[in-house]
């Protein structure tokens, strides 16, 4: 059998769906534009965010409403 390895997402893999599923890093990119000289696009810099957001929150994303 082979080597497996298993990494736990907890609620970043289940936000990145939900944002790749409604397209939200498209619809920035339209909004804002592409430049071909930017490594990262303006629609992933704000995934990045949203995801980087959650991190610093050690609670279940259930109780987030009660963080903020």
């Amino acid at each position: 059998m082979r080597n497996l390895k298993i990494k736990r997402l907890d609620h970043h893999g289940i936000v990145a769906g939900v944002i790749d599923d409604l397209k939200i890093v498209e619809i920035v990119n339209q909004w804002v534009g592409v430049d071909e000289q930017e490594p990262v696009s303006s629609g992933m810099i704000i995934k990045s965010m949203i995801l980087n957001g959650l991190g610093f929150s050690s609670r279940p994303l259930t109780l987030s409403s009660q963080l903020f």
